[in-house]
């Protein structure tokens, strides 16, 4: 630290560890630190927000999923609060703020609900920190970057910055944005640590409570493993080639949106509007080209499908999942008629359980009839299917499911079943729906 230019301040009590040393000499936008239990990371992120306490008009806010997340025992707030006691910080209960002598503020804030984010509004702040980051929405990270401002004179750098374990409602979208991606431009940053790297800590101690944990979770924690996910027992995820193109000859192509409104409601994590888009191919297998999800009020969720359907163009007919009673027919009927008054669309009611559903589909693709084209949304696809069941959502399979279901009742691919004296037992590499071999059925279609 002697060698190193590290804005400090006397208000840091103890000297950080080598992979939190490396966190606070980050000069650039965006940095997440952790990984693994154990390695430091709420004191990482607290020594960060008190970097340029003793500069004028410096604003830091760190913030937890909900303000009990704060409140804890050892948590940031309660840890702040043993550091700032001894010294001349001033705390204000009313506002969860520290104030030192240089006007500097340290706020604590939680974003609870979705929507929550816009509290902040007027506010403005040079620093904004994400303890625990994979328990928030993405869309809460993203605006706090509109809150990262200063004035033409200010020379405190503009920082993000986050801690978190792998695990949680928000592990995808954490691992696509800081370990499956490119830095961007701005130099985005991923600090990993582990158990050995923080010293203070009763190492081996910790170590025997972690290992009571079931062998994901304990990778998760133990290791920071970003890979390590509870695996459902319906997708494996090398079942699925990916592909650069899809054939030109395509019988059929269908997108299926399994719609989801977004509540707001304490400790909300929403369902997702999915759209998954399956193309038939004259080559007998099927391929997903594209698939969309997002979290939307109604009218979003009506612009985004509007929009996908412009893109898909007319070839592709429409499905959407049709909810049970008149609330479902409303909606249909809304879609059809205001919506996509120029595509064909239609409404689909779901039978049988989820599982049910999905698991025609895990037949195809365990015996690799179902392709997917590269693109963006892959991963986050993948990752979905393969924890499902156990996963925390399955907005995706629902659509993936739905979509692979029209194909199979469309006009083409309906399965004929005749009377036939001596039929031939039907080849695997004829037989893409799984139909029983042993039966005699074969396909109305150009390739029987």
């Amino acid at each position: 630290m002697d060698t190193l230019t590290l804005p400090w301040t006397s208000y840091i009590p103890h000297q950080p560890t080598a992979k939190q040393l490396a966190f606070l000499l980050l000069d650039n936008s965006e940095a997440l630190y952790g990984g693994a239990a154990g390695g430091g990371k709420s004191d990482a992120l607290l020594m960060a927000a008190l970097q340029y306490v003793d500069q004028p008009d410096y604003a830091a806010l760190l913030l937890r999923r909900s303000y009990t997340d704060l409140a804890l025992p050892g948590a940031l707030m309660d840890r702040a609060r043993e550091w700032l006691m001894p010294t001349d910080a001033q705390w204000r209960e009313a506002t969860k703020t520290w104030t030192f002598p240089s006007g500097a503020t340290l706020t604590f804030g939680y974003l609870e609900h979705t929507g929550d984010e816009y509290r902040y509004q007027s506010t403005e702040f040079q620093f904004v920190g994400f303890d625990e980051l994979t328990q928030f929405e993405e869309s809460g990270y993203r605006y706090m970057f509109s809150r990262l401002r200063r004035g033409t004179a200010g020379q405190v750098p503009l920082r993000m910055r986050s801690a978190s374990n792998p695990g949680g409602v928000g592990h995808e979208w954490v691992r696509s944005r800081f370990l499956d991606t490119t830095p961007d431009e701005a130099g985005r940053v991923f600090i990993a640590a582990r158990l050995p790297d923080n010293p203070y800590l009763d190492q081996d101690a910790y170590v025997q409570s972690l290992n009571q944990l079931d062998p994901v979770t304990r990778r998760q924690l133990l290791q920071g493993d970003w890979t390590a996910r509870q695996p459902g027992n319906l997708f494996q995820r090398e079942w699925f080639s990916l592909v650069q193109d899809v054939p030109v000859f395509i019988n059929r192509s269908v997108r299926y949106w399994d719609l989801a409104a977004t509540p707001k409601r304490p400790g909300a994590d929403p369902d997702y509007t999915a759209g998954v888009r399956i193309d038939y191919a004259t080559d007998g297998l099927f391929y997903v080209v594209d698939v969309q999800r997002m979290r939307g009020t109604p009218a979003e969720v009506e612009r985004r499908i509007a929009q996908t359907a412009a893109i898909d163009t007319g070839s592709t007919q429409i499905v959407i999942e049709q909810e049970p009673g008149a609330s479902g027919v409303n909606t249909i009927y809304n879609y059809v008629t205001r919506v996509l008054p120029e595509y064909t669309v239609r409404g689909q009611r779901a039978t049988g359980s989820k599982l049910e559903r999905a698991g025609p589909v895990s037949s195809q693709a365990e015996v690799g009839n179902i392709r997917l084209l590269r693109g963006a949304w892959v991963s986050t696809f993948l990752d979905e299917i393969e924890a499902f069941p156990f996963g925390g959502h399955d907005d995706q399979v629902d659509a993936f499911s739905g979509a692979m279901m029209r194909l199979r009742n469309s006009h083409g691919l309906e399965p004929v079943v005749h009377h036939l004296v001596g039929a031939r037992r039907i080849r695997p590499e004829d037989n893409p729906l799984g139909l029983d071999p042993d039966n005699p059925i074969y396909w109305d279609t150009d390739r029987r």
